[in-house]
């Protein structure tokens, strides 16, 4: 049988997964930690492709990779979540292993592909995906086209800037929207303003995780309320450039916030984003929606990411 190996590789787990070429079924499917005292994350990465290839025949490699990426030469110039992954040659290390097609691209845009292709986004032309969670990352497609700029650094929605001097981000810059309305920007807003001596239900728990802010948030707690509204409130006001900028026709957001949090944030996004908006006409027909392919969104990105490359005709062309 011919496969298309397929990897959503991240800082936490490196999933792989193979496709019949000329059906798009799943034949197998395994997930395993990145790291590893024994292996580097590169060994952890082929050996779970030979493992998941079994017997069949690689015809092509796709990976959504956490990080930024210079996707035309296959090399990774920061993963932040896995080390030593810096200027690394990701597409030749695998080349010398697997003598087959390897394409690579950023996990957030290429989670837009796989909405775009298999997802929520089927029959949008122009579409804008953002993931809230522990970061926030985004991709966009604009008249049926991944935007990825010159070098594929393009969507990274989550460090635009919308409180000049705010709260400083895991890039190292501040007031991004990543920094406020993440699930890392909450925790910390939360944090901050007990040792301020707020007060919450929350500062009776020795660790707060995001789960406990979204309770106390549903049972009144007026801190976690705040948070949210206020994480709503700048999500909006970023939506409002972002939709400027793309004049989408969906947007789809993924992600453990957007999921566990919900209308706790989205009710103040949409009236902040109400509020942002130069025309109603941008919000004509707008449609704003959750994820369908929840954790297979990376796989699935990678494997979109394998069909455009081959389309029209997929089986013709390999």
């Amino acid at each position: 049988m011919d496969v298309f190996i397929v990897s959503d590789v991240g800082g936490t787990q490196i999933r792989v997964a193979a496709y019949a070429v000329d059906s798009l079924e799943l034949v197998n499917q395994k997930k395993i930690p990145t790291k590893s005292k024994n292996q580097l994350p590169i060994e952890r990465l082929i050996s779970l492709i030979k493992e998941v290839n079994a017997d069949s025949s690689i015809k092509a490699i796709a990976l959504a990779v956490a990080g930024y990426l210079d996707s035309d030469a296959g090399i990774v110039i920061e993963a932040p979540n896995i080390r030593g992954w810096n200027n690394y040659p990701l597409k030749d290390l695998l080349n010398n292993e697997f003598s087959v097609p390897i394409f690579m691209g950023n996990d957030a845009n290429l989670a837009a592909l796989a909405e775009w292709k298999f997802g929520a986004g089927i029959g949008h032309s122009n579409l804008l995906y953002l993931t809230v969670s522990t970061g926030i990352g985004g991709g966009a497609i604009v008249n049926n086209q991944l935007l990825l700029g010159a070098k594929g650094l393009g969507g990274e929605f989550g460090h635009t800037t919308v409180l000049p001097d705010g709260p400083l981000c895991g890039c190292g810059k501040h007031g991004h929207i990543e920094a406020i309305s993440s699930g890392t920007g909450i925790l910390k807003y939360v944090q901050e303003q007990i040792s301020q001596g707020k007060s919450s239900s929350l500062s009776a728990l020795e660790k707060i995780s995001g789960k406990d802010i979204s309770q106390a948030a549903r049972q009144g707690d007026s801190l976690a309320i705040e948070v949210y509204q206020r994480a709503g409130f700048f999500l909006g006001i970023a939506l409002a450039n972002f939709v400027h900028i793309l004049n989408p026709s969906i947007i789809i957001f993924g992600g453990g916030v957007a999921s566990s949090a919900g209308d706790l944030i989205f009710e103040s996004m949409r009236n902040s984003l109400q509020n942002s908006i130069i025309s109603p006409a941008y919000l004509d027909n707008l449609s704003i929606t959750n994820s369908r392919l929840g954790d297979e969104v990376g796989l699935k990105g990678a494997l979109a990411l394998l069909v455009t490359q081959f389309s029209p005709n997929l089986i013709e062309q390999i």
